[in-house]
């Protein structure tokens, strides 16, 4: 599903036009979504007060026939506007013919408009849609933090946003501080990337996404888009009945040091969990009867040590004589930053293997002037924006900001395809594709989860997945297992451990 900028479906909007299909035909097509998404959570329209917030261009117009339908379909609505709309508005004057209350909002009493919000069932905000961000007025302000208050005394009280909540940017996710929180948005056509980005991404609620007859082929030369369900299904690598544990891939993982034994378990569970066929964890010699009270099912290269958890530089030849036996190389996790982890990473890029490197592989990495210059051409990097801000000299705050762009930026400098982990995740290609993960789950913010991602991408690479798509997958995975995990226990308290019997479910789920 593509995601737009406001110049993209700007662009969208006049092709449309174009091609005979009229802004008053979206508009129509656009309204009657919302009205129909508005009847659906008002469990139906009949006898229920519905108050519609109207601003001057075509967002409001969108809200003016969403009230038109909602009227006819027996809802008591009214309207109210900001600034006023032209003489010959038509979709005005239908409403005016019906007999639909409309004020204009800033000349509306604050008290008489608190007393219909008082007996509202639902708030229609459709005051202005896609757009950069402007401050809003003293008055909208004004109406806006009347039915924020409104909002919190009466929970039930359901705010539906059309296209964008008032005041969140459609490019970057900025908001106005009156901004509200909406229950459910209904945007037009395509998701905007300000759907996904924070702190907007919090005042969506649950984002529909409404068919208003655009013709698919406006949009193909986006190159940006939401990972779906179904995108997955049809990625998933097949599990032929004859096959054996050559035929789903060898993964070895180069893992852990002393402080970050957990790191390594995660990573190599991941893998497993997915479906990998075969998974060795090369980890310092010390390490190795900890962990095999927990793997049992990996088999081990044991690496030498300078001391006990911290890896000998002789490591390196070590790890670089077995490569030809296996199919991915996951690189990094719990490595740690010692002279013999750094002397190891030194050695083994580039490689012609698949390779995945997170944690501190990238830390290592960031250390490097040109580190791209010694990749391989079929590597997936995995930074959170800590990582991110390491490895590119940004500020985190710029990085979060503009994550698509950045994670872009960067898969075509470094050649590589790079997963910006967080809520949203993004996956970027060298080649301009990015993906943006559809799930935002705080119960992932815990240590130990970007392993479990690690491991599942290489074990999916392992399955001869191609980079890109064994990323696309895996954060996808990874987040469905999230949500698999908070609907049975919540999000406090989750930890990496519980992500890892969901992955095979979330597998069996897609399928299903």
């Amino acid at each position: 599903m593509k995601i737009v900028s406001a110049e993209q479906m700007r662009e969208i909007d006049r092709q449309c036009a174009e091609l005979g299909l009229s802004t008053e035909i979206l508009m129509e097509n656009a309204g009657l979504a919302v009205a129909r998404e508005a009847r659906n959570l008002l469990q139906g329209a009949a006898g229920r007060s519905v108050l519609v917030l109207a601003g001057p261009g075509n967002n409001g117009g969108d809200g003016l026939v969403a009230a038109r339908w909602l009227s006819d379909w027996g809802a008591r609505v009214r309207v109210y506007l900001y600034r006023r709309r032209s003489e010959g508005d038509r979709n005005l004057k239908l409403l005016q013919r019906r007999g639909v209350a409309c004020a204009d909002l800033p000349s509306e009493p604050p008290e008489e408009f608190a007393q219909a919000l008082s007996s509202a069932d639902m708030i229609i905000d459709a005051l202005f849609g896609t757009g950069k961000l402007r401050p809003l007025g003293e008055e909208v302000r004004r109406v806006l933090e009347q039915v924020r208050r409104a909002k919190e005394a009466r929970r039930r009280l359901i705010i539906l946003a059309v296209d964008l909540p008032s005041g969140l940017d459609a490019d970057t996710g900025a908001i106005d501080p009156a901004c509200l929180t909406a229950d459910v948005t209904v945007t037009l056509g395509y998701p905007k990337l300000g759907h996904l980005l924070f702190p907007g991404a919090e005042r969506v609620g649950r984002l529909q996404v409404a068919d208003i007859g655009i013709p698919p082929a406006l949009a193909e030369e986006v190159r940006t888009e939401l990972l779906t369900a179904e995108e997955v299904k049809a990625s998933l690598p097949p599990r032929p009945p004859g096959a054996n544990k050559g035929t789903f891939g060898r993964v070895l993982v180069v893992a852990g040091s002393i402080n970050y034994i957990g790191a390594a378990y995660l990573a190599c569970e991941g893998a497993m969990r997915v479906g990998a066929g075969l998974v060795t964890l090369a980890t310092p010699r010390s390490l190795q009867p900890i962990l095999a009270s927990k793997l049992t099912e990996v088999t081990y290269l044991p690496l030498p040590e300078v001391e006990p958890g911290l890896l000998h530089p002789e490591a390196a030849g070590a790890v670089r004589e077995q490569l030809p036996n296996y199919d991915v190389l996951l690189l990094g996790c719990g490595l740690g930053q010692s002279s013999g982890a750094r002397a190891l990473v030194e050695s083994l890029l580039p490689t012609s293997l698949p390779t995945v490197i997170d944690a501190d592989g990238l830390n290592l990495l960031s250390q490097r002037p040109h580190f791209w210059e010694r990749l391989g051409d079929r590597v997936v990097l995995t930074p959170h924006p800590g990582e991110m801000a390491r490895l590119t000299g940004l500020a985190i705050p710029e990085i979060q900001r503009t994550r698509p762009a950045i994670a872009l930026e960067q898969a075509a400098k470094w050649r590589a395809v790079v997963v910006l982990k967080g809520a949203h995740s993004v996956v970027a290609s060298p080649k301009g594709w990015a993906k943006i993960s559809p799930f935002a789950n705080a119960g992932l913010a815990s240590a130990g989860t970007g392993d479990v991602l690690s491991g599942v991408i290489g074990g999916l690479l392992a399955q001869g997945l191609l980079p890109f798509e064994a990323a696309c997958c895996g954060v996808y995975l990874h987040g469905l297992a999230g949500e698999l995990v908070r609907e049975e226990l919540g999000e406090a308290g989750m930890v990496a451990s519980d992500l890892l019997p969901r992955l095979p479910r979330a597998i069996k789920e897609l399928k299903r």
